[in-house]
């Protein structure tokens, strides 16, 4: 019997849900690793309109996480972290989108991960500066799908879900070398 709620525990793979914070566009892509490669098992966005106050926009995000969460019960949460330049309300809008999936995730007593966009690129695609073009594709070939015509938060959310199993699978190999 397994200790653990968490889908990984018991059958020897890993779920990861990985998530591009937004408060107008959350995506969303839960990626399992096992023997047989990466699954993709699910993928979205969860959006609502702008003119729509962004206390409820929070609320809806947190509640549909929730529901994610306990559908699909991933050992992991991995997500983006937001990309700061010049826009500041842009920032804190997505801090927000970051902290209540971080709150889904504590709430429902999973670990939660960061990941900047250049290492999420750099993991996908071997380089830190590649085109929403380049990941999308690399995100295709690693889930071994031949149709591909996810949103672009959806993308983004499968490859921070594909950059940290790309990091754990490293930190095993790690490991193994060690003799730990």
């Amino acid at each position: 019997m397994c200790s653990r709620i968490g889908y990984g525990s018991c059958l020897g793979l890993m779920r990861v849900l990985g998530i591009d914070p937004g408060t107008l566009v959350l995506g969303y892509g839960i990626v399992d690793e096992g023997e047989e490669g990466l699954t993709l098992v699910d993928c979205g966005v969860l959006s609502l309109p702008a003119r729509v106050s962004v206390e409820k926009r929070l609320s809806f995000l947190y509640q549909k996480l929730t529901e994610l969460i306990t559908q699909h019960q991933p050992d992991d949460v991995a997500i983006e972290e937001p990309f700061v330049a010049r826009n500041v309300r842009s920032a804190l809008a997505v801090g927000r989108a970051q902290a209540i999936a971080m709150l889904a995730a504590a709430n429902q007593g999973l670990p939660v991960y960061y990941y900047a966009p250049t290492q999420v690129k750099q993991q996908v695609t071997n380089y830190g500066v590649s085109s929403k073009e380049q990941v999308q594709e690399m995100v295709k070939i690693q889930l071994g799908l031949s149709q591909f015509s996810f949103p672009e938060d959806a993308t983004d959310a499968l490859a921070v879900a594909l950059c940290h199993l790309r990091k754990i699978h490293l930190e095993r190999l790690l490991a193994k070398s060690e003799g730990r």
